[in-house]
């Protein structure tokens, strides 16, 4: 899988990355260890060597299966973790990502990022310029080679980087949920900041799998997703429908097409998780998935059938 730059940094990154919400087991149901080991080696093996965790997902719980998947390959992989919004202070931040160095039996973090700006989910608000200080003094310790931020608005994002080089956004961005191209992705081109996006496939919508009223576990996550509620959903269905035979041509599934979409917009890696090897598989071959102009175009007006809809709220979750 040919890697790509991340930022301005010396960091080569996969199209692709291995998300591991899932391996936390918090706020998902059904998920086994053994069965995250097993995918993230099979990730691994199908080329993905970009790993992306959070101290947040299971309280460190997502990282140590990392770890126990992957630490025989260390050096041919790329860890990206997150601080949550709750350790912004300096001497918070600077604890989180030493949690992190240990769960992910590693001495660096290749892209450290703030998971949330101060402030969400009513946590304290810390100046940005005293979390930054503190990722700038891991960075020049070599605990961590690059910043990332997660979940900032494009005037987030500059205010940021006034107190440090900042790689890469993580926002929530498929073919069904798009705010980062109005709001943040004209920054990230200017300055040459990579957009990691995370719930690639719409939190598995993009897979063609929910049937219309589909519902969800009350402790999993996407029983509270807005793109799984009411009309949102009937013209999701919808539109995944009208993809189906886009992805036939191409002999590939709608996953890798909903991907293949995804790593051909400006600066774009995605995330895809997954919860079993073959999952994993089917997302690294995204990426042999060859789209026209013509056809992104197609793709991306069948999305709109979905997104026109939305509020401006970037926020996935009625939390």
């Amino acid at each position: 899988m040919e890697k790509r730059r991340l930022g301005t940094s010396d960091i080569q990154i996969t199209p692709i990355i291995m998300g591991t919400w899932q391996a936390g087991k918090v706020m998902w149901t059904g998920i086994e260890d053994n069965d995250s080991i097993k995918t993230i080696r099979a990730a691994f093996a199908s080329g993905i060597t970009t790993i992306d965790t959070a101290e947040m997902y299971g309280e460190g719980h997502s990282e140590q299966i990392i770890a126990a998947a992957l630490s025989d390959v260390r050096d041919r992989v790329e860890y990206a973790s997150k601080v949550f919004a709750n350790h912004l202070k300096y001497d918070l931040v600077i604890a989180a990502c030493h949690r992190s160095l240990k769960n992910l039996k590693t001495d660096y973090i290749d892209l450290y990022q703030i998971h949330w700006p101060a402030g969400s989910f009513n946590t304290e608000i810390v100046p940005i310029e005293e979390t930054m200080a503190a990722l700038n003094q891991l960075k020049q310790q070599g605990k961590i080679r690059s910043i990332g931020v997660s979940n900032f608005s494009c005037d987030q994002l500059a205010e940021a980087a006034q107190y440090g080089r900042i790689d890469s956004l993580q926002p929530p961005y498929s073919l069904f949920w798009r705010q980062v191209e109005k709001d943040a992705m004209p920054y990230c081109i200017e300055n040459n900041i990579s957009i990691l996006a995370y719930s690639s496939l719409a939190q598995g919508l993009l897979t063609g799998k929910f049937a219309p009223g589909h519902k969800f576990d009350p402790g999993d996550n996407r029983a509270k997703n807005k793109l799984f509620q009411g009309e949102n959903f009937a013209r999701a269905h919808e539109a995944v429908e009208k993809l189906r035979p886009m992805a036939a041509r191409h002999n590939c599934t709608l996953a890798q097409l909903a991907l293949a979409w995804l790593i051909a917009q400006p600066q774009t890696s995605a995330i895809a998780g997954a919860r079993y090897p073959e999952q994993a598989q089917d997302n690294a071959h995204a990426v042999d998935v060859q789209l026209s102009r013509e056809e992104l175009a197609e793709i991306d007006t069948i999305g709109s059938t979905v997104t026109h809809h939305l509020d401006e709220n970037p926020v996935m979750w009625n939390w």
